[in-house]
């Protein structure tokens, strides 16, 4: 089957539509081949890797239930999602079924409702949908927090191109006003770009791990942070929009870091612009491994490995970019061997 096709699947005497979900399948959209009209409950106990997250993200799909009753409205048109569909008139149902989305009113602001979930906001967040989630109510605050990932290398390649200049300008440059092609290329500058890539791949990991994975236990400000910070993502990890950081917080969190380079590392302004290679590189894989479809290489297995941290290894598997620092502090995913390649 190829991206686009229609897939409808009965599963435990319900109907489900998964037409628009099998390309972001994490096991691969040609492990659903052949399964279109076709009842999938044995080929789906039987696949390892099954989560319960992956269990409850397939309710958002359920279109009719075991009595032939439609689900919220499903076969009146409306495009497919349980609980997250929505109607012409842009309101989405409210859930019906056994799941947790009955704490939040998809319709309203999120942020505002994080406090309320208590001590439910740990499960409720490690609980995927596929579903519009938004932050705040006024349109224009919203639309901050949405970012295409073309944004991130229009904004970020210039400026650290004019970063590694003043390093090169102030630091190693007899003549700062005749700078050549050959001053930018020293083996200084390399070295010093390849050290600040290497600094952001454990900032990468640090971040991930103790800061975008704290518990925040039943602090209702720490259910807040964690949600804006990476909760959202986790929540609904198939939005586009939400896969990369928008410049204008990254600007902030990068002075904030350059400072303690400024005070302990010789040329700090190339330090700093090897950083931000790696964390541009961080950013456009993560978008990549999310709606790309690689064929093999490291980035076929960092999207396996990735979606194995979303969807079944919560506290395992921080890397993004790579597996190395997972592998220094003990936290890697270890994956199953195919005989297969998974194609999206």
């Amino acid at each position: 089957m190829t991206k686009g096709d229609p897939l409808l699947v009965r599963y435990k005497d319900s109907v489900y539509d998964l037409s628009d979900f099998a390309h972001k399948h994490p096991g691969g959209l040609n492990t659903l081949k052949g399964l279109h009209q076709q009842d999938m409950q044995e080929r789906f106990e039987k696949a390892p890797g099954h989560s319960e997250a992956a269990k409850y993200l397939m309710k958002e799909y359920k279109i009719c239930d075991k009595n032939n009753n439609a689900i919220d409205g499903k076969s009146n048109g409306l495009k497919h999602g349980a609980n997250g569909t929505k109607h012409a008139n842009g309101v989405i149902p409210q859930t019906t079924d056994d799941s947790m989305e009955h704490l939040v009113n998809w319709n309203k602001p999120m942020l505002v409702q994080i406090p309320t979930l208590g001590k439910h906001y740990v499960d409720w967040v490690n609980k995927p949908v596929d579903r519009e989630l938004r932050l705040f109510g006024p349109a224009l605050l919203e639309n901050l927090t949405k970012t295409p990932w073309w944004l991130v290398p229009a904004f970020w390649i210039p400026a650290i191109g004019y970063i590694i200049h003043l390093g090169v300008k102030y630091n190693l440059s007899k003549r700062p006003d005749e700078l050549t092609l050959g001053d930018h290329l020293s083996p200084i500058i390399l070295g010093c770009l390849c050290f600040g890539v290497l600094i952001w791949t454990l900032l990468e990991y640090s971040l991930h791990r103790w800061v975008f994975h704290l518990d925040p236990k039943n602090n209702r400000f720490l259910h807040v942070f964690h949600f804006l910070l990476h909760g959202l993502h986790h929540k609904v990890p198939f939005d586009p929009y939400r896969l990369v950081f928008p410049p204008v917080p990254a600007v902030l969190l990068a002075t904030f870091f350059y400072q303690p380079v400024r005070l302990l590392l010789p040329y700090p302004q190339l330090m700093l612009a090897g950083g931000l290679i790696g964390y541009l590189a961080y950013d456009m894989i993560h978008y990549y491994i999310h709606y790309g479809s690689p064929n093999g290489g490291h980035l076929y297995h960092m999207k396996r490995y990735h979606y194995q941290h979303h969807f079944v290894h919560h506290d395992l598997g921080f890397g993004i970019s790579s597996t190395m620092w997972d592998k220094i502090f003990g936290t890697p995913i270890l994956l199953r061997k195919l005989k297969y390649l998974l194609k999206w």
